[in-house]
């Protein structure tokens, strides 16, 4: 057996499960789950359409590079969206979802020649980083991210020396679990890091269209890199459609920038066997060339975050995020009693943050708080909320 898979831990889910193991939730109280984050609004019946008319498409092998149609409608939704101008044949790879794309990309682009290869993670983060280095045979380093820090990486805990092993960095904009997004001093920082050290960035921007100002929408990877003046060199962004586009079950996203990057990653992809279905390939055309289901979808989400925020915060410390579908939430006890017991009297689910982050320099950073995806629709939201409330009352 492949002796890094000793090294992963459970996923957070599976620790939930685990920590759930006994708990009776309250009968007489329908489930509310807000621990995952996998959208709840519908599907755009357009979408549906596009892959159900294009079945057909099933007796065909796809390619790995996909179709024109399709790098050619990101490439066009990226230049509405950031102003880039990315070359459809070169600088756009379609992937199965990001979630497979972040961990086959760590596959590709860690030298295990090179002494003690280091990957750098936001902490907390998404399980996906820590297990992606671990079995590209590197080592994850993570950096925490503190609300008393305005959530900003720390990166003065890295000596040079270990700066040096870095061959990987992830970032996460808008963040999970914090929602926090990175300022263009934050990418300029990073970028001088990135040039120092010759490390790549991999800008993970799956909740980049779930934001609640229509005039400010959060900026991007390469978007800051085209506004420093510098090109794309070792860095890429991963985007996805189901968060934007309410269909997690599609798999459909992209990765896109170096063009150099993507020419070995899709060398690797054409082996690993990863081509997206050509009916999911002509459905996801169409989402990315339709905004006006992107935009009632944020309208969704900017109502429910308005109402429920300050229900929440009555009784949490908590606020609203800069992005994203997330509340981090400060719990007045120990984030796993506080999740378990809430199951336990008003059947509510949401993720206690310590399964989210690893102890670095002494703390876990996601412990006491959890994080509550407001996934589900607005009356349920509500529901939760308030029972959140009463619950947090009597502690």
């Amino acid at each position: 057996m492949n002796p890094h898979l000793a090294q992963l831990q459970p996923y957070p889910f599976e620790k939930l499960r685990a920590l759930f193991a006994g708990v009776t939730p309250n009968p007489g109280l329908k489930e509310i789950k807000l621990s995952i984050g996998e959208p709840q609004h519908a599907t755009p019946a357009f979408i549906m359409e596009a892959l159900a008319g294009n079945l057909k498409g099933l007796a065909s092998y796809p390619t790995t590079l996909g179709i024109p149609a399709l790098r050619q409608a990101i490439a066009a939704w990226a230049q509405r969206r950031y102003a880039l101008e990315l070359d459809p044949e070169t600088e756009i790879l379609p992937v199965n979802g990001s979630r497979e794309a972040l961990f086959s990309f760590a596959q590709t682009v860690i030298d295990g020649s090179r002494p003690a290869p280091l990957v750098v993670s936001p902490n907390p983060f998404y399980q996906i980083y820590e297990g992606a280095a671990y079995l590209a045979g590197a080592e994850p380093r993570f950096l925490n991210t503190l609300p008393e820090n305005g959530f900003a990486f720390d990166l003065d805990s890295l000596t040079p020396e270990e700066w040096a092993r870095v061959q990987l960095f992830y970032v996460c904009s808008p963040g999970n679990p914090t929602g926090k997004v990175l300022s263009l001093e934050d990418w300029r920082t990073l970028f001088a890091l990135s040039d120092k050290y010759g490390f790549i960035i991999a800008s993970d921007e799956c909740y980049s269209e779930i934001y609640f100002d229509e005039a400010n929408p959060p900026l991007g990877g390469l978007q800051a890199a085209k506004l420093l003046g510098r090109g794309m060199e070792r860095l890429v962004m991963f985007s996805s459609l189901s968060k934007r586009s309410n269909v997690p079950g599609m798999r459909s996203g992209f990765v896109a920038g170096d063009r150099e990057l993507l020419k070995k990653f899709l060398l690797y992809r054409t082996y690993h066997g990863c081509a997206m279905a050509p009916p999911v390939q002509t459905a996801s055309v169409a989402a990315w060339n339709d905004e006006a289901h992107v935009l009632d979808n944020r309208r969704q989400y900017r109502e429910k975050f308005a109402a429920v925020t300050p229900l929440v915060a009555q009784v949490l410390d908590t606020g609203m995020p800069d992005a994203s579908f997330y509340l981090w939430a400060r719990t007045p006890v120990p984030d796993t009693d506080f999740a378990r017991a809430l199951l336990e009297a008003y059947n509510v689910v949401v993720l206690p943050g310590s399964f989210l982050a690893r102890e670095s320099r002494g703390v876990n950073p996601g412990a006491g708080f959890v994080r509550i995806a407001l996934v589900a629709g607005l009356e349920d939201c509500l529901e939760a909320a308030g029972r959140i409330r009463q619950f947090a009352q009597q502690l």
